[in-house]
């Protein structure tokens, strides 16, 4: 859970100081006010799919013990981190291109692809930890007939 705990805040740091390099950067380069770059998704996908997410499934492991699943629960916690990293990074990098008048390259658009496979992978992971769980925790209930 520690692990967890620290990557959610990690995600926190990191979001809220790529919003204050996006608004930074943009200024000192003078980006017209409201153009697009994609600096400011960066600063989002690291909120929501880091910290937010990540608390999340803080809370589902509090409640169902994910990490009992061993091995499966680090391949999640491993892929789903390297695809928010990647998606990130390349939302950083190709909007840093846009801001200072750059072109990007398909290259970038190939590693921001390969981070969205890593972040599907992650959440399938994720939700096969959450259904063994699940069914773990109602195999354990005593099952109950109501009269009607």
């Amino acid at each position: 859970m520690t692990k967890l705990l620290n990557a959610a805040f990690l995600y926190m740091v990191l979001g809220v100081t790529s919003g204050l390099f996006y608004r930074e950067f943009t200024q000192a380069n003078d980006f017209p006010e409201g153009a697009f770059t994609q600096l400011g998704l960066a600063h989002t996908h690291l909120l929501t799919l880091g910290f937010i997410v990540l608390l999340i499934v803080l809370a589902l492991e509090k409640l169902f013990t994910l990490s009992a699943s061993g091995r499966l629960f680090s391949w999640f916690f491993r892929v789903y981190n390297a695809g928010v990293v990647l998606t990130s990074g390349t939302l950083i990098w190709h909007g840093s291109l846009t801001v200072l008048g750059k072109e990007s390259s398909a290259m970038i658009a190939g590693i921001a692809g390969l981070g969205h496979i890593f972040l599907t992978a992650g959440m399938v992971l994720l939700f096969v930890l959450l259904r063994r769980a699940v069914t773990r925790e109602s195999s354990a209930e005593p099952h109950e007939l109501v009269a009607a």
